[in-house]
Formats: C-alpha cells, structure tokens, sequence
C-alpha cells in the first residue's frame, strides 16, 4: 500500500449529531421502493388503535449505499445473536401491510 492510500485511511472523520436527532425516532415499519438510480426507505410509525400510520423519516440512498446499509446491518445483527441470542421475527399478531400506502412508486 503505497503512502497516500495509508494515509488517507488513516484519516478520521467528524461526525456531528444535531440535538434535536440525538433522541432518535421511532419507527415499526419501513416500505421500501427502489428505481434504477436510488432506494427509497419510508419509516413509518404504527401506534394501536390508530387507523392511520405516519411516515416519520424518509431515506434516499443511491443503490450501491443501500447495499453497503443491507451489509452493515446484517454484520450488526449477526453480532447482536451472538451476545444476545436469536432474535425472533414470529409475531403473535397477524400483520397486514398497509394496501392504501401512498409512497413513491418502484419506478423513476
């Protein structure tokens, strides 16, 4: 590895978290929608009893991002089993995805 490659690697990056994203939002459910260009992820938060769900975040990363996220995630997840124990993704209620959804169509 030539200098300027160690070096650059070895570069930190700052990273700022706002104080008004430092709580966090919380969602229950993501739709994701994709194009040739970009991925599009709405998280949305489903309260019981409320008819009516809430896009609170929406993401929009180019493919090869949403494939290094899909990567990341899984790595963390994989992680989290090992100290934690299986996750488990049965749920005991029947979930019905919500038909009437009005966000982005898969094309551009």
């Amino acid at each position: 590895m030539d200098q300027k490659k160690k070096q650059q690697k070895g570069k930190s990056i700052e990273i700022e978290l706002k104080e008004d994203e430092a709580p966090g939002t919380y969602s229950n459910l993501v739709m994701i929608t994709h194009s040739p260009s970009e991925f599009v992820f709405d998280f949305i938060s489903m309260m019981p009893a409320v008819p009516k769900a809430k896009v609170v975040k929406r993401i929009i990363m180019t493919p090869d991002h949403a494939k290094r996220l899909a990567n990341a995630l899984n790595e963390n997840i994989r992680k989290y089993e090992a100290e934690n124990g299986t996750i488990s993704t049965v749920s005991k209620d029947k979930f019905d995805m919500p038909f009437n959804y009005r966000g982005p169509k898969p094309e551009a």
